[in-house]
């Protein structure tokens, strides 16, 4: 008798090095479409009626509605504004306003000890 082809799909997942039971639930980011663990990822929903759509940012999981998934890097944002993937992600037919889940993502995305303007903050007091 012949293998089942719904086994070696399932075989061929684990065969590229990724095991689903360990890694948890997996999204794919709308920005550069790339499969992440779910943790890894912002979720951002669409709140707001008509002319008033906004993306808000979602890190705790917890706000109602559908959402979508951004790594938190301007890179996958731009990309994403670029491709005017949002609404599709969200199922909108209207254009929501992206100003808010940008402003997060900058201030997620900047790394300890650098300011704004990407330089390297002091370690030390430079008037001592």
């Amino acid at each position: 008798m012949r293998p089942r082809r719904g086994t070696d799909r399932i075989r061929v997942r684990r065969d590229r090095g990724v095991d689903l039971d360990s890694v948890g639930p997996t999204r794919t980011c709308v920005g550069c479409r790339n499969r992440a663990p779910a943790d890894s990822l912002l979720r951002f929903v669409a709140a707001g009626t008509g002319d008033d759509l906004r993306l808000l940012p979602d890190p705790k999981r917890r706000l109602p509605g559908r959402g979508a998934h951004l790594h938190p890097d301007p890179a996958c944002f731009a990309q994403a504004e670029r491709r005017r993937a949002f609404g599709r992600a969200l199922r909108l037919t209207g254009f929501a306003n992206p100003e808010l889940l940008a402003e997060h993502i900058r201030t997620v995305s900047v790394p300890c000890g650098t300011n704004d303007d990407g330089t390297l903050s002091p370690r030390h007091d430079l008037a001592r």
